[in-house]
């Protein structure tokens, strides 16, 4: 049987009446067909679901994009208005199911704000709006234009030579599409920057004394993750990662029996 990974997912409002819990379609696609797992979304609710539970059910973690940005009393900082909407029961459940899936060697993929929780669960901080910064360039989607011009490749990343990043992925240098506003300000003592826009925005990290698969990224590698270069090892290294912790644990129910 695959793997199993949980995609935690968005509130939304259909129709502006009715409440749901949904993730967008690339993401399950990617992860079915490149991590080659079963993607479930689940909840973002801690009303519904527990941080136990959801180690015990999946073999890894997809935090993915949204529209909501992390709080920023999450990381000691006051509510403004160009920290723009929130999700706090997304907070209330990525934050803790990190921390706890790295410190049980879980697989971890972080994408956009799932970048952003994986860094803020390790003591980081956030710029509200890059563009606001010198010197810094506007890393937000495109506000027009077909989904392919949205998720169209835009700028380079360098990874650091040697680093997890750049093994993945073959060299130092690659190109992303970008679609986000925040970033990190100020890293915690164990988020490991490991690829960087020309402007100097933080775009991959990993967690240092991490015993298992924890990587995130600020763009986006699930829009054509089969095809893309730099998607397709992201998201093949992921389950394989998920495929390694799902052996383990039917290793260990088969001693314990």
């Amino acid at each position: 049987m695959r793997p199993i990974v949980g995609i935690i997912s968005n509130h939304y409002m259909i129709n502006d009446q009715y409440p749901a819990h949904a993730n967008g379609s690339m993401n399950t696609e990617a992860v079915s067909h490149v991590s080659g797992a079963i993607p479930l979304t689940f909840p973002a609710d801690p009303s519904v679901v527990a941080v136990d539970e959801l180690l015990e059910v999946f073999d890894g973690f997809l935090f993915t994009g949204g529209r909501p940005n992390v709080h920023p009393e999450e990381y000691g900082e006051a509510e403004t208005e160009a920290h723009g909407t929130f999700d706090r029961n997304r907070d209330r459940v990525a934050l803790p199911l990190i921390r706890a899936a790295v410190d049980r060697g879980q697989p971890v993929l972080g994408i956009c704000r799932g970048f952003q929780e994986v860094a803020v669960a390790f003591g980081s901080t956030l710029h509200p709006e890059i563009r606001d910064l010198p010197g810094r360039d506007n890393h937000r989607m495109p506000p027009d234009g077909t989904l392919e011009e949205k998720f169209a490749l835009r700028h380079p990343v360098r990874l650091t030579d040697g680093g997890p990043f750049a093994r993945l992925m073959g060299g130092t240098e690659v190109q992303t599409n970008s679609l986000h506003g925040q970033g990190i300000d100020v890293a915690g003592p164990r988020v490991r920057i490991d690829g960087t826009a020309p402007d100097g925005t933080a775009e991959a990290i990993w967690i240092e004394g991490a015993t298992g698969f924890v990587l995130a990224v600020q763009w986006h590698p699930e829009y054509n993750a089969g095809d893309d270069p730099v998607s397709r090892p992201l998201f093949e290294a992921f389950g394989e990662a998920c495929r390694t912790w799902r052996a383990g644990r039917a290793q260990a129910m088969r001693r314990a029996g």
